[in-house]
């Protein structure tokens, strides 16, 4: 497959938008809605948007490896600026570390990044990752992949303290994250680029039980549509993502030294080989 697009910076609706003074469905307090129109956009039509592979937007939040001290890391866009307590405890952190495009590395003592830490260990360089099984495009599987094969792509953070968990994993006992590689999820059935037939399919095809699509164009340029954007509610209860069985293929046999005993590498390696039918079902045994 063709190396896709890389979520660096805010990415353009497929079709022109309006404001509508209307209470968004989106935001809490937003008194407005952000919606689109019949009219394809020119940055679409420029990047040409007919010729572009279309990609399942998963709900999370956004991640991105690349070169850090010598070796592949993992690194956390900077969303939101931190209460004053937190600022005054970072501020020399982030003045030395953050790069130019809001990007923070995730390290250990980088509380503010728990959750990123979970799904990264350093000492063997691997990540927990979310993606099709390469032998069967209907079931997912989640493994230990290599930090030097997902270097320069962005990926989404899912899990249970992330946006609402949309995704249903786990509990606040037993908490779950995964990464997803940006474009992992190719939508095989879409129909024409027009404004109802994309609607009817987002509401009545069980391949549209999704967030959004994200287009990755041959010039690396990304074009995306949210349900939202359709008038369409998010998050919803049955996601397709919830519709598929995985396996868990987490064999950690093949490194000289153990994982942390309460690392989530060590508890998906407890249940290796087993299949679940979707993602709700698995429950980690802490």
């Amino acid at each position: 497959m063709r190396r896709l697009g890389s979520v660096q910076r805010k990415v353009p609706c497929v079709f022109v938008t309006e404001v509508k003074e209307e209470p968004s469905t989106k935001r809490e307090h937003q008194p407005f809605k952000v919606l689109a129109t019949e009219t394809l956009s020119h940055k679409a039509l420029d990047a040409d948007i007919y010729s572009a592979l279309p990609t399942e937007k998963v709900d999370g939040t956004c991640c991105y490896i690349t070169t850090y001290k010598g070796q592949p890391y993992l690194w956390a866009r900077l969303d939101r600026k931190p209460n004053k307590l937190a600022e005054k405890r970072f501020k020399n952190y982030l003045q030395s570390k953050q790069n130019s495009q809001g990007w923070v590395p995730v390290e250990k003592h980088n509380k503010q990044y728990c959750w990123h830490s979970s799904v990264v260990n350093y000492e063997f360089e691997v990540a927990l990752v979310l993606k099709h099984h390469p032998d069967d495009p209907g079931l997912l599987e989640i493994s230990a992949m290599p930090l030097s094969d997902l270097l320069e792509q962005t990926l989404e953070l899912i899990g249970t303290n992330i946006n609402g968990n949309p995704y249903g994993l786990g509990s606040k006992k037993h908490p779950l994250h995964l990464l997803i590689p940006h474009g992992a999820f190719q939508i095989r059935n879409l129909p024409t680029l027009k404004h109802n037939d994309l609607l009817s399919w987002f509401e009545g095809c069980r391949e549209g039980k999704i967030e959004g699509i994200v287009w990755h164009c041959n010039d690396g340029c990304l074009i995306k549509v949210h349900r939202h954007h359709l008038g369409l509610c998010w998050p919803i209860p049955d996601t397709y993502m919830n519709s598929k069985p995985v396996i868990i293929n987490m064999n950690l046999n093949k490194y000289d030294h153990a994982f942390n005993t309460k690392c989530l590498f060590s508890l998906f390696s407890k249940i290796d080989n087993q299949k679940f039918g979707r993602l709700k079902d698995i429950i980690l045994d802490v």
